[in-house]
């Protein structure tokens, strides 16, 4: 038999959502006066079946009306719809069954119970003949259970059918004809199933499914005769858990005292290995039990109810696995899925088999509600096998599989005492996820509902980092321990570094601290501590970039050194909510910084070890929509940005390396080979995992992370995977060969990917995007990174990091750009983002670009900062003009200006001058931001018809004046047009015969 079968796939959740739909939710209770008043001695009813279910776990408790006589309870049915009539004898208008007929006559299909106390003549109203008007007679024994008892079969027989067809949930059949001996197992037997199904939810990943998995547990169906118990055995064969049965009742309409030997010897032969149960008061009747062969129980045992929770546990499977030996010595329990696979391996082989020949790991798993993965277990017999160990083997990768497959996608609640390491995400606290975590949520629920990306390309192990997530609750609780937000209070305002310094010297939480040395004791792998803020990669004003994020090699020998550095890690997240570039960015968006709260993401830096520095293959961010198409490209075919080694380049705005995914192996930047010497990635970003900086140099570090490091690309040459990924530029010849040679410069062209598709990031990427934008209903940015691993029997991995919607711009303002407004405009740029007409600003701040010194950029960037604090006080916007990228961290590609230092402009504008050239920078977080907030982001080309008439300002008087920026204020406002059909723009001067429209607001986002 081939045992390669697919054992890890679970059931969606969403289905026990179905399940246990018929409830019971109104009962009505009709007794004389002196029951009520026994009842009410014993405590009253409704009271103690309330308590019942909250003893139990169970949810929603039926709701208890009670009335005195047969008048009374006519006129509630007639006001109110009851699901179940429960009635005591000697009612003082009328008898018992008269009551019943009227009922049943008026109420055909309402289930009619007669509940008799324990003080009545039972003799006198079991004995008589009470046709069809009473359904079912209990005896009642004071006892809440039997209650619940009732409560519980009526609703596994109005469930049962829709349950085992749609969920495979097994049933066990009751046959018993004496009313006070059903009435007495049955309390038993539920009480056994939902403590078993407790300890089953116990072990559960998240509220959802200890709920879900409750209403999974087994049904109970209760049968009076030989013709009925057969007739629920064909009908729910498939589903039996197991048969309890007495021996003497009647069959053909006469009482057979071997009824239940016929019964259970007949399903036995065709399930042979079905636990069954006979329960006799007739001591004799052991020896038949046996020779079913069957467990036999004496109903009049002083144990009775002990024997029959035995029965549970040594044959149903509830409770421990007991691991025993042949001779039925015990070895060791195990109390879940996660024990008995460590367990297994030390297990001895003769063990193994003896419980295998039996069943009794299928009927384990059955008993746990683990049902699919029970069902695919059971056909395997000990011949598929060559030899134990080779079986031994295959259980522990099949119950891995099970236990990872069932938590995949899923937002498993955090448990210190029973922390599972092979659980993918996890939260802790009650608080919201913040943005970032949510995405991150949302992909691994859709991996796992959605398994087209993963069918698709079946060679690539497809998944989500392991991810742990530090709730808003930890946030909220760090900041009223140690009254942080008194910050925003204060009259002055701090700088950075001085709110680093008290989020530092805060208090760290005990519950949160104890909950970190559970996580941090499982966990040695490099750790990213990121943030994920309520309003960060939300849709419209996402906060890309804006908060820290610390890489922890987490390596140290000292586990308090590691614990210490990941607390301290959290503080300065928490922290950075509080910084100037967040608070800036958030007065823009009409958000209230005190509004904002931090969740914080722990998550596994996806990557691999080279010569103590770890990184990962390839990292990228993929966009399926595409501002700056080019050539053939079209905007929705969308557009990748990919670098070796970590995102930091990517998301920062650095050199990389861009393309549409559809077309892979269009590369213009890669044109000729000076292009390809100039754009190619000269370094990368990695982790030094055998160093750390010292506690003043990773706190003062407010803006790049201390721990990563540098490298460039000649200086990583002996790292396998720059082997790959690179060409070889060969001087004498002036050529570039694709693949690696020390006789030459490497050259980063990622030509084995691209060119030569070993493996499909292209196709992978264009899935991706396409798969995202459908889930997310708009158009998205993902980040990802890829392992490329040099052992061949292992997958390469792709790890999906962030799903965010893009910013885009409305295009149906109706923006006409004609000869004529060319003509008069002093720039003109046919690569521009946005839509719409502004004619509300005044003022220009560019970068002159007759002292402009690319080595001064950083300087340039501190000089906007100041300018712009100019426009605090009047609320105005300006045109930003100036070289390069906007925003990126090289400071060799432009000016590396952060969002508070450009927080009041209105446009941004960027040229292509000779000393800079870089790629337009949509693959940035700097550049997210801008186009969520609508703020048009104009292009001028050095190439083409664009044009920028710096002559124009020169002609003006300077408002402010720098060593290299000029700032222009115009007496009437500028008039700037932005085409988004047609990415168009321009800007031109203010003329009398302009129609007074000033545009009350910048371009609204199209999510």
């Amino acid at each position: 038999m081939d045992t390669s079968t697919n054992l890890s796939k679970v059931p969606s959740l969403k289905l026990y959502h179905e399940l246990m739909a018929n409830k019971v939710g109104e009962i009505l209770l009709v007794s004389c006066p002196y029951d009520a008043f026994i009842m009410e001695e014993e405590g009253r009813l409704s009271t103690r079946i309330i308590n019942e279910y909250k003893g139990l776990n169970l949810s929603k408790p039926p709701r208890l009306t009670w009335v005195s006589s047969a008048s009374e309870a006519f006129k509630k049915l007639e006001t109110k719809k009851f699901d179940m009539i429960l009635a005591m004898p000697s009612l003082d208008e009328m008898d018992v069954y008269a009551f019943g007929a009227q009922v049943k006559k008026k109420y055909f299909d309402l289930p009619f119970f007669m509940l008799l106390h324990n003080t009545c003549d039972i003799d006198q109203y079991i004995c008589v003949d009470n046709s069809t008007a009473i359904d079912r007679t209990y005896i009642w024994g004071g006892n809440a259970d039997l209650l619940l008892a009732i409560i519980k079969n009526f609703e596994d027989e109005m469930n049962v059918a829709f349950d085992t067809k749609n969920a495979n949930v097994r049933v066990i059949i009751m046959v018993e004809d004496s009313p006070y001996h059903y009435s007495s197992f049955l309390p038993v037997l539920y009480k056994q199933i939902v403590m078993q199904t407790q300890s089953v939810i116990d072990d559960s990943i998240n509220e959802e499914h200890r709920l879900l998995k409750m209403r999974g547990r087994p049904k109970v169906l209760v049968a009076h005769n030989y013709e009925d118990a057969m007739a629920l055995y064909e009908k729910y064969k498939p589903y039996l858990l197991s048969v309890f049965s007495d021996m003497r009742y009647s069959k053909n309409g006469m009482e057979d005292e071997s009824a239940g030997y016929k019964l259970l010897t007949k399903i036995k032969k065709q399930i042979p290995d079905l636990p069954v149960l006979i329960l006799s008061t007739e001591e004799h009747n052991r020896e038949k039990a046996a020779d079913i062969p069957a467990v036999f129980i004496n109903k009049n045992s002083s144990t009775l109810n002990d024997r029959i929770k035995n029965f549970f546990v040594s044959y149903l499977g509830f409770g421990a696995f007991i691991f025993r030996l042949p001779n039925g010595e015990e070895i060791v329990r195990a109390i879940d899925l996660r024990t008995i696979e460590k367990l297994l391996p030390e297990i001895p082989d003769e063990s193994i088999v003896y419980h295998a020949m039996n069943n009794d790991f299928s009927r384990w798993f059955m008993a746990r509600s683990e049902i699919d993965f029970a069902l695919k277990l059971k056909p395997y017999q000990i011949s598929d096998f060559p030899d134990p160990q080779d079986m031994k083997k295959f259980l522990i990768e099949s119950i891995h599989a099970r236990r990872k497959g069932s938590r995949q996608g899923q937002i498993i609640d955090f448990d210190s005492e029973k922390f599972d390491s092979d659980t993918d995400f996890m939260k802790i606290g009650n608080g919201s996820l913040g943005g970032k975590a949510r995405g991150l949520a949302f992909m691994a629920s859709q991996i796992r509902r959605d398994s087209s990306l993963r069918d698709k390309f079946p060679d690539v192990d497809i998944s989500i980092p392991q991810t742990f997530v530090i709730s808003t609750e930890g946030f909220k609780t760090f900041n009223e321990e140690n009254e942080l937000a008194k910050i925003l209070e204060s009259d002055e305002e701090l700088e950075d570094d001085q709110i680093v310094e008290q989020f530092i010297q805060a208090r760290f939480p005990d519950w949160l601290k104890k909950n970190l040395e559970a996580y941090l004791q499982s966990v040695r792998y490099p750790i990213a501590v990121r943030s994920s803020s309520l309003f960060e990669d939300a849709h419209y004003q996402p906060f890309a970039g804006l908060y820290n994020t610390y890489m922890l090699p987490n390596s140290h020998p000292d586990f308090e050194i590691r614990l210490d550095r990941l607390i301290r890690a959290i503080k300065l997240v928490y922290a950075s909510t509080y910084l100037k570039a967040p608070r800036s960015y958030a007065k823009s968006t009409m958000h209230r910084t005190e509004d904002e709260e931090m969740a914080v993401v722990l998550q596994q830096l996806t990557g691999m070890e080279f010569n103590d520095y770890f990184y990962p293959a390839i990292s990228g961010v993929a966009q399926s929509y595409n501002f700056y198409p080019i050539s053939h490209l079209k905007a929705e075919e969308g557009i990748s940005h990919i670098a070796l080694g970590l995102g930091k380049i990517v998301m920062e705005g650095g050199q990389t390396l861009r393309f549409c995914p559809k077309y892979p192996q269009f590369l213009p930047q890669f044109s000729i080979v000076n292009d390809i010497l100039e754009n190619s990635q000269k370094y990368f970003y990695a982790l030094k995992l055998d160093e750390f900086p010292e506690d003043e140099k990773f706190i003062s570090s407010s803006t790049d992370d201390p721990t990563i490091v540098k490298l460039d690309l000649s200086d990583a040459t002996d790292h396998p995977i720059v082997r790959f990924l690179s060409s070889t530029f060969h001087v004498q010849d002036n050529r570039i060969r694709d693949s690696f040679s020390s006789k030459g410069f490497p050259v980063l062209t990622f030509a084995n990917i691209l060119k030569y598709n070993s493996f499909p990031l292209a196709r992978l990427l264009e899935e991706v995007t396409k798969i995202g934008s459908k889930w997310m209903g708009s158009s998205v940015e993902v980040e990802f990174a890829v392992n490329l691993p040099e052992d061949k029997s292992q997958k390469p991995q792709f790890s999906l990091l962030q799903i965010r919607p893009m910013g885009r711009y409305k295009q149906n303002l109706g923006v006409k750009i004609g000869k004529k407004e060319i003509k008069g405009a002093f720039c003109y740029s046919t690569l521009s983002l946005g839509n719409g007409e502004y004619k509300d600003i005044y003022d220009v701040v560019y970068v002159d670009p007759e002292t402009f010194d690319p080595a001064k950029t950083i300087e340039i960037a501190a000089q906007i900062n100041k300018i712009n604090a100019l426009f605090n006080e009047n609320n105005r916007k300006y045109v930003l003009i100036g070289p390069g990228r906007w925003g990126s961290s090289d400071r060799w590609l432009g000016i590396p200006v952060v969002w508070n230092d450009i927080s009041n402009v209105g446009v941004m504008l960027e040229t292509s001058i000779e000393s800079i050239k870089a790629d337009p920078s949509q693959g940035s977080h700097f550049f997210q931001n801008i186009t969520s907030l609508g703020i048009s982001y104009i292009t001028v080309s050095n190439k083409g018809d664009d044009f920028i008439d710096y002559e124009f300002f020169r002609c003006r008087t300077f408002e402010n004046t720098t060593s290299y920026l000029k700032h222009v204020k115009f007496e009437n406002p500028i008039k700037i047009l932005v085409d988004g059909k047609t990415s168009q723009a321009v800007l031109m001067p203010y003329k009398k015969d302009d129609p007074d429209d000033i545009m009350d607001d910048i371009p609204v986002i199209d999510p």
